[in-house]
């Protein structure tokens, strides 16, 4: 069993004499319940305005609906840090790494590294053409700046509630640490695959790979740092793409099994590499730990 004052992984920092089932369910419970109600406040606060100022909506669809969903799924930041102070007692920034704060230079390794890759990924993506609709040029401009602006942090909220939280959570309910490790792989990929809730087996194999290899990467790395960035510049080019090339919303967001085919599949080697990188360049340090002193 970890001692606090023992250097131990990511996944292990919520350790204690007791495995808190029970809280750690609870605290499960409380991140996707927020996250519900932060989507649902907000879209209706979205739709009410848009209401209000004539905006048409396309099923239900609209760029300030869009970018209502982005800030509150963003809004997970805070609320997975407040539940692991409220439930644990540990504080919240520490769920960026391991030393307990974001490691901006990892941060922006990342970035120089995963930007030119996932933009060759997003051009073979794009290739076969997808049905369009017009947009008005505001319109246009906002889903673009959602796109550059909120989706980074919706991307990040994402990270912080999943490999960040229920990471961590499911990872302290076991005695051993490669047991927990793969028990906090298996339960965070699968809730992070449904909250999705897509019918498309294609698309859920997409987001089991990528919620894995994220996850394998936290635990790792000690951190969010990598999975962040992945994230963030997956998600915010491929929405700027759809915007600019006005991309129908009713196809961008059509999550059934009759909308998927095999492109979905695209960027799963983007993952994989990206985890075979980490495991090269951790190699010779292995998992990266808390320091002895925490």
């Amino acid at each position: 069993m970890d001692h606090p004052a023992t250097p131990v992984e990511y996944h292990r920092v919520l350790v204690s004499d007791k495995r808190r089932i029970g809280r750690g369910i609870l605290a499960i419970a409380l991140l996707l319940l927020g996250m519900q109600v932060f989507i649902f406040a907000f879209a209706i606060g979205a739709t009410l305005i848009d209401t209000a100022i004539g905006t048409e909506p396309r099923a239900g669809y609209t760029p300030l609906v869009n970018a209502a969903g982005a800030f509150a799924v963003a809004l997970l930041i805070p609320w997975s840090m407040l539940i692991q102070r409220w439930l644990y007692g540990v504080r919240g920034g520490s769920l960026s790494s391991v030393l307990g704060h974001l490691r901006f230079d990892l941060l922006g390794r990342a970035l120089v590294v995963l930007l030119p890759v996932i933009a060759v990924v997003q051009i073979v993506y794009y290739v076969t053409p997808l049905p369009q609709t017009t947009w008005g040029w505001h319109d246009t401009l906002l889903l673009v700046s959602t796109a550059l602006f909120l989706t980074p942090f919706q991307a990040a909220g994402e990270e912080y509630g999943f490999r960040g939280l229920i990471f961590r959570v499911v990872g302290s309910w076991t005695r051993n640490p490669r047991l927990g490790l793969l028990l906090a792989i298996i339960v965070s990929s699968v809730l992070f695959a449904s909250v999705h809730v897509s019918t498309s087996g294609l698309l859920n194999l997409w987001y089991i790979v990528f919620a894995v290899g994220t996850a394998w990467i936290t635990w790792r790395s000690g951190g969010l740092e990598i999975a962040i960035v992945l994230h963030a510049l997956y998600n915010a080019t491929q929405f700027a793409i759809d915007a600019a090339l006005q991309i129908d919303p009713t196809v961008a967001t059509d999550r059934s099994a009759a909308a998927i085919d095999l492109t979905v599949l695209i960027p799963i080697p983007l993952v994989v590499v990206a985890v075979i990188v980490v495991a090269i360049r951790t190699r010779s340090t292995g998992t990266i730990r808390t320091p002895g002193h925490r």
